[in-house]
């Protein structure tokens, strides 16, 4: 196994990797800079995009851009002009925001919200599902969203809510969309953080970053740990498989300057981890 640091855009808060198949590069988003950028392996290059307000996640649309989740609701990010228009924008307290974000199969677009106070955080976000210009609510009273991604299968969805340590499955119904049944799958206290971006791998592992924890994980689908993978830096943020066979796990990664604290060696940047032995699922398009 090898960790290796990507010469590619730095990051304050690196979220939301995305590998494009058709496109063969890695998309992801700044957070606090507020920017997309798309990071192409074979010529080395970066491309970045501005948008207006804080970005939680994004994803490839069908018919062309992107869907980018911004503090207020959901947007269309138009990649040639780099024009933003807004899709759905709930009612909501100003105090929440956006936050991370994934495509099911069936190309809906499932994000979670949370509360933008890290300092008196409340359980005041929801989990979305967002389909034919419509946005459903599937869950509340959620503190920090984050991590959500799908078994092989189509039948378990995980999603996280990091101000608790907790990571839940919930049965998922493909063809609609409906959640129920949500439950426990892994507390993250003992292993030294807080759950945040993950990614499923052909096998039915789900690779988690463990913010403050300076660790992936491999979690099996009982919710028992399969794998610990250490990294350089103490704050990863998210994880994606990529590569043209889907055999890279792509990280991205947290700038401790965020939270006040010195200066670490790596961090806020993108590493990329060869020889894992794992294979990711090909990630799709929102189907709008």
């Amino acid at each position: 196994m090898k960790i290796s640091r990507v010469e590619t855009e730095h990051c304050l808060v690196g979220e939301g990797p995305v590998w494009d198949v058709a496109e063969q590069a890695l998309y992801f988003v700044d957070i606090v800079h507020r920017k997309v950028h798309r990071y192409d392996p074979s010529g080395g290059g970066t491309r970045s995009w501005e948008v207006p307000s804080v970005i939680g996640s994004m994803a490839l649309r069908e018919q062309g851009g992107a869907i980018v989740a911004l503090k207020d609701g959901l947007h269309a990010l138009d990649l040639d002009s780099g024009a933003v228009t807004p899709l759905a924008l709930p009612d909501q307290p100003a105090r929440v925001q956006f936050n991370d974000g994934k495509v099911d199969r069936r190309g809906r677009f499932v994000v979670g919200s949370g509360d933008s106070d890290l300092k008196d955080t409340r359980h005041v976000g929801s989990l979305y599902s967002f389909a034919g210009g419509a946005l459903t609510v599937l869950d509340t009273g959620i503190a920090i969203a984050n991590g959500p991604c799908w078994s092989p299968d189509n039948r378990t969805l995980y999603f996280s809510d990091s101000l608790t340590y907790s990571i839940y499955a919930y049965d998922y119904d493909i063809d609609s969309g409906a959640v129920a049944n949500r439950r426990l799958f892994a507390d993250t206290r003992e292993l030294g953080g807080i759950p945040d971006g993950a990614t499923v791998d052909t096998d039915g592992l789900m690779w988690m970053a463990i913010c403050e924890g300076a660790k992936l994980v491999a979690f099996r689908p009982d919710g028992k740990v399969e794998r610990i993978v250490d990294m350089p830096v103490k704050l990863p943020a998210s994880v994606m498989f990529g590569g043209p066979d889907l055999d890279l796990l792509y990280v991205t990664t947290i700038d401790p300057a965020l939270l006040g604290r010195p200066a670490e060696e790596g961090a806020g940047d993108l590493f990329v981890i060869e020889g894992l032995g794992a294979r990711g699922i090909p990630e799709p398009r929102y189907a709008g």
